[in-house]
């Protein structure tokens, strides 16, 4: 049953970690090892978003959204997204920007720290929309009614 309903992550897992060891020797293998729990332990909580998400779906959106979700939450923004920040903020093309980020170290670390300023804004604005989001919604249950209620009314 644990190979049936893991064996493909455990596979994956295995080959990340040999490519660690391959490209990074036993160091980048630590680095892997120590990154891969880090994810497993960060992720407990959107597991528990997208199970609520996922029990009001029928089963044809529920595969969709597991399929598509897990390919864009793990490819597209943790093997993706970065690569696209550094070629578009230090204006360097694609090819160019994962060659850096696998030849060159200093120079990708330096592009990526160049570009915080952008990636910080575009996360403040993120949760700050989250946060306008959470304070105007009119919700069942209120802490505070008398400060609740009216910014309930303005959403």
């Amino acid at each position: 049953m644990l190979l049936k309903t893991f064996g493909w992550s455990l596979a994956v897992t295995a080959l990340g970690l040999v490519a660690a060891v391959f490209y990074g020797g036993w160091t980048g293998f630590g680095i892997v090892a120590i990154l891969t729990i880090l994810e497993i332990s960060v992720s407990f909580d959107n597991a528990v978003v997208n199970a609520g998400i996922l029990k009001k779906m029928n089963a044809f959106w529920q595969k969709t959204f597991l399929t598509i979700g897990v390919l864009i939450a793990v490819f597209g923004m943790r093997l993706v997204f970065p690569v696209v920040i550094v070629a578009i903020s230090a204006k360097v093309g694609p090819v160019e920007a994962v060659d850096l980020a696998l030849n060159d170290k200093d120079q990708y670390q330096q592009l990526v720290t160049d570009a915080h300023p952008a990636i910080a804004a575009f996360g403040g604005m993120f949760l700050l929309m989250i946060f306008l989001d959470f304070i105007f919604e009119d919700r069942d249950i209120k802490w505070l009614g008398w400060l609740e209620r009216p910014l309930a009314k303005l959403g």
